[in-house]
This record gives structure tokens, sequence and C-alpha cells, in this order.
């Protein structure tokens, strides 16, 4: 049968035809505006979702609309939008920091008080559900010849062996020539180390030595005024003003040089537990390193690395990663390595962790830069071949492959280190089973992408959305386009095109229902031409798959009531009148996603028993495949259709 179009459509193209006809020189646009037309109708049809799914904008009230940095999903089902300051220097500056819980049920959301500039933090999942939240923002970039009071890091030392000494913002540090600056945080500096050796007590072991190691940490300085008189080009010895006597002469000032050079990002020691059923930010012991960009990945013991990020003086890391253990809210001294910031690191069978290459944002070109696998307890770090463009893994998107047992990971597009106009359509996999692992060529992308968001879904399949072919979206490059690649075939297929954009500050995870939803972009400029400031994308838009569309009411399989809790190797049992239709399970861990990073994600095959009025399936007993913690549980149908997630905390 032919199709006939609605009475609405009619008169829109009878409209458009007739604007064609008669504009003459309009023609080109209203041709454009009757395609659209039609494209809007094309996708708007069920056979059109059954194929390729579909997307929509969600509605926010005015107050909740924030620059989303960081997003995770919740054991509660809520997501957690992070901006912080949100990237807006003027919200720094007034201390304004936002935080968001939206939920996505209901499309309700609320405001949740922020303590500090969490912008650019770090994340991870912790067992008990609770989101710990690391680093963030002391001070925001001052770029070359916008610089008008020369800085630098002040190395303050403490002879002193008897006591810390706390110097508080606004200490003044005078050099060798009069000239003085002024410290912007807070800084302590631990007691002296003392060491005695010899003496006997009168037994002759000899005379005493005693000697005195100076402690020392860093803090930023400005000069209190203007201009290249207050440029130190060398290093010198500062006196801080107000102190005297023994005072003086055990604490003072070192610096290399203090200039009017490009100042970076500067990061905080802060950390806090979010609690997702009191819904706050809750302190915890601050990490030993300031980070700005950092990567937390949850290890099999439950406990937390924290890895990279720019310090307190706007340096990157060398290499001092630290280790936080939620049962003492504390942090320790973790294996020493380098690695560019954002840098996605996941946990594998054995425990070790395996670099893609992928990261984003800060580090020389020529460090850090190759994949290999990281055995943390040995601190050694094997590098694996195979990855093409390798000079642009930065801003690539990475994920181990569904389901974890594979142990496969993808490395999809990327672009050159920093503001680079590179782009790749490179994507790659590596199977970490194999003997000698190398990355092997992957399906190319549609075009070069940088910032493309990936998600991995109940189907064992992994949706990828948006990006941007230039930095930042430069020149009008946002990609609008998204695909589904399938691990088993190694190929991509299309879907919806979302009607968003979405390029650096951009993030997506998978809902409990089963949805995507995608967040942020902060696009540099606002046309192609370069000329008009970007402004942040502030609107949400949610993609719902094609088994969501091809599943009629009634037929999405439904799981009922089970367990909360599991043992590793222990059985769950859940409730369900669709046993007979369900092929398969999945254990899928929440996302926390930010700056194309999410290392949380993962999906768990399980092994799968059914009555005719329940599932049960058993969860594996290695805590490196399965990282303890709230999952998420799905049953699937022969054709792909998933239930919506039941929650089960798995430890």
């Amino acid at each position: 049968m032919a199709y006939r179009p609605t009475g609405k459509f009619k008169k829109t193209a009878l409209g458009v035809g007739g604007v064609a006809v008669l504009a003459g020189l309009n023609a080109p646009a209203a041709i454009s505006f009757a395609q659209d037309q039609y494209h809007q109708y094309k996708i708007a049809q069920p056979a059109y979702q059954k194929k390729y799914g579909s997307w929509k904008q969600v509605s926010i009230p005015e107050e909740y609309r924030t620059n989303a940095i960081h997003a995770a999903l919740l054991h509660t089902g809520k997501v957690l939008i992070v901006a912080g300051s949100g990237n807006d220097e003027a919200n720094f500056d007034e201390g304004t920091f936002d935080t968001v819980l939206w939920d996505p049920r209901d499309d309700s959301f609320k405001k949740v008080e922020t303590p500090e500039d969490l912008f650019c933090s770090g994340h991870s999942q912790l067992a008990d559900g609770r989101l710990l939240v690391a680093g963030g923002t002391a001070r925001y970039e001052v770029l070359d010849g916008a610089v008008e009071r020369a800085g630098g890091g002040m190395r303050v030392k403490n002879e002193n062996p008897e006591k810390e000494v706390t110097l508080k913002k606004g200490t003044r540090f005078r050099s060798p020539t009069g000239i003085e600056y002024v410290s912007r945080f807070d800084v302590t500096v631990p007691k002296a180390v003392k060491t005695v050796e010899g003496g006997g007590g009168g037994k002759g072991g000899g005379p005493e030595k005693v000697t005195v190691q100076a402690s020392e940490a860093r803090v930023w300085v400005e000069a209190t005024g203007k201009g290249r008189a207050y440029v130190s080009k060398g290093p010198a010895q500062y006196a801080i003003v107000g102190l005297k006597g023994e005072d003086a002469d055990n604490t003072y000032g070192l610096a290399e040089k203090i200039t009017l050079d490009k100042q970076d990002y500067q990061g905080i020691r802060s950390a806090y537990e979010f609690d997702p059923v009191a819904e706050k930010y809750i302190p915890v012991d601050p990490m030993d390193k300031a980070r700005w960009y950092p990567t937390l990945v949850t290890l099999q013991d439950g406990k937390v690395l924290a890895v990279s990020g720019l310090d307190d003086v706007g340096e990157i890391d060398p290499g001092d990663n630290e280790i936080y253990d939620p049962e003492t809210k504390k942090w320790s001294p973790g294996p020493f390595r380098y690695f560019p910031t954002y840098p996605a690191l996941f946990l594998t069978k054995g425990g070790k962790l395996f670099y893609p290459a992928s990261n984003a944002g800060y580090g020389p070109a020529e460090k850090g830069r190759e994949p290999g696998l990281w055995d943390i307890e040995k601190n050694t770090f094997e590098k694996v071949p195979g990855l093409t463009d390798l000079d642009q893994t930065e801003t690539s998107a990475s994920l181990l492959l569904p389901p974890a047992q594979d142990q496969k990971v993808m490395v999809l597009g990327g672009g050159g280190v920093g503001e680079s106009e590179k782009s790749t359509r490179r994507t790659a996999v590596i199977d970490l089973k194999e003997e000698n692992p190398a990355f092997k060529p992957g399906p190319d992308l549609p075009q070069g992408t940088r910032y493309l968001n990936s998600v991995i879904m109940p189907d064992d399949s992994v949706f990828t959305t948006g990006g941007s072919y230039d930095y930042r979206g430069r020149g009008a490059s946002n990609i609008f386009k998204s695909q589904f690649y399938d691990p088993r075939t190694n190929s991509f297929t299309p879907a919806a095109e979302p009607t968003v954009g979405r390029n650096y500050h951009s993030e997506a995870l998978l809902l409990p229902d089963g949805r995507v939803a995608t967040f942020g972009s902060d696009s540099l400029y606002g046309n192609k031409e370069n000329t008009k400031l970007g402004t942040f994308e502030q609107r949400m838009e949610v993609f719902t798959p094609p088994y969501l569309h091809k599943a009629a009411e009634g037929e999405r399989p439904v799981l009922g009531k089970g367990p909360e809790e599991v043992k590793y190797g222990a059985t769950a049992t859940f409730a369900t009148e669709d046993a007979g239709t369900i092929t398969k399970a999945r254990l899928m861990r929440p996302s926390a996603v930010t700056h194309t990073t999410d290392v949380e994600q993962r999906s768990i095959d399980v092994e799968l028993k059914k009555t005719k009025d329940s599932v049960t399936f058993t969860v594996p007993k290695d805590p490196t495949l399965v990282p303890p913690g709230w999952y998420m549980v799905f049953v699937n149908t022969a054709d792909g259709t998933p239930s919506e997630a039941k929650w089960i905390k798995v430890g």
C-alpha cells in the first residue's frame, strides 16, 4: 500500500513546495527546509526507530541547567552531574560551585551543595555504593601575554625537627634584593627529620652524630606588583616576612625562577565521598598531592588508585600516585609511574592495569604515550605493539569490551597532543588473553574523531556518539553521527543521529532502563569562521536504542524480587514470568565518566539457570574481573531485548 502523508505533513510539504516554486533566488534555502522537514518525519517513523533508535531532549528547568563536566550513575538510579565552577572563571572567582542530581525515571532534579571546586576532579565507584571524588581546581590558568604578576612555585623548607610549620594564604616571601611575593594558598610543612647515629651511652659507642634533614612543601606565589621588575630568572632563597630568630633561620623559601610565563591550572588535595542515600558530599582525608585531571580506578580489593594530574603549582605529576582505603578513609603512597593526565587504566584479570594510551589534556608528546600492562605490585610496565597513530591517542575513547571475560580492550579515534588539528578514524582492539598481545586494526570510524563517547550496552554492543574532528569543536567540527560496534563481528552499523553536538567536556552513560544519556560540550568557538566564542552546551539528550523500539509493550522481560547483595562465587535468584524468553544475563558496573575517560563501566557475563518462574545466576569468584561494588543486573531475550536493571551489591 502506498504511503499517504497526514494532513499536517501534506500542508507542510505543500507550503514548502510553494515557497520553492515562488521564491526564485531563495530556492536552495527552501529545498533545504523541505529536506529537513522530511528528515524529521522519517526519523519519527516506527520502522526507522526499530532499525536506528531515536533521540529526545530532556526538559530541564532553568535553575537546574549546568555545565556538566562529570557524570556518574549511582545505585539509587539517579545520575550525579558535577560542574564545580564549570570551566567558568567568573564562577570560580565567586566561589559558585555546582552539582545536580537527575532522576531519569521522572526527569526530576535536585541541587546538591558543592563544598569546593570539583571541576576536573577524578572519581571512582566504591564498594559500598558511594562515589569517591578527589582533586579539582585551585586556580585557573592565565595564558601567555595575559600574565600581569610574575608567579611560580615556592619550596618552603623547615629545618626544625620539633614542630611543623603552617603558613597561611597571604604569607610574604622576600628575595635577597627586597622584592616580595605573596602565597595564594595555605601550606603546612612537616617537621624536619632528625637522625641520631653512634653514641653508646658510656659503653664505648663513640661520639653521637645528629643529622637533620629539612622537610619541604610547595606553594604558589605571585608578585606583589605588576610587570617585569618582579621577574626572578634564577634560583634564590627567600626570607619569610614576619618570622624572627630561630623560626626565621629554620623556615625559608627556595624558588628556581618566578616568571611572567603562562600559568597553568592548579589542583587541590581535597577528597570527598558522595553518599547517594544522604545525597551529600562527605569530606575524607585529603590526598598527599594536589591533582587536577587525575584518573581514579577501583582495584580488586576495593581500594582506589589515584594517578597523574596537575599539582599545586601547575606541573604535571611526575608519578607520585596514591591509594585510598575506604575503610580508614586515608591515603598511602602507590607505585611510582608517570602518565599523562586522565589516563585510561583498566583493571584486568590477575590485577594488572592496562593502559591503552588513551588520555586527555596534559603531558609532553614524547612521554607516557605508549600502551602497555602495568603490574602495580611489582611496578613494571610491559609495552604492547600494534597501535597505529600513536601521536593521536589524546582525547581517544577506550573501553573493556563486553563481556569482560574476553579481556579485549578497544581504542576509538583520538587526536594530536594539545590544540592539534589532527584527528584519526583509527580503531584498534587488543586481546589480553593472548600470549603476546598486540593491537589489531578495527573498523574505521566514519571520519577522524576526538572526544567520542562510547557506552557498553546490555546486548553486548558498544554505542558510540558525538565528538568533533578538530580541537574542541573548532571550525564547527562537531560530528552529528552515532553508531553501534559489534565485538562479535568487529564492525559498525549506523544509529540515529543526535541533534546536539558533543565535544570537549561531554559525557555519555548507560541508564538502568537501557537508554543512554548524553551531557555537556564545551566548544571553543560558536561558528565555522572561529570568530565567535562558544558557549557551554547545557542541553541533555537521551538515546533510545532500537531494542526498546522493537519490544512491543509487554514483550520486554521483567525481573521481579531478588537479593540486594551477593558474595563472590554465590548465586542470586530473581523471580520472573519471562524465564522462557530469557537467554542471558549481565552484571554491568555503573559509569563515572569525564573527559572521554570512563574506566568504571564493564559488563560481566554470568552463568544463568532458569525455572519456569525464576532465573538464577552465579557471580564469578574473581574480584579482578568483578571489582566489589553495586552492579546493574540485566537479562536479555534472544533478540537482544533487555529488561530494566535490578541493582545488586557484589562483594
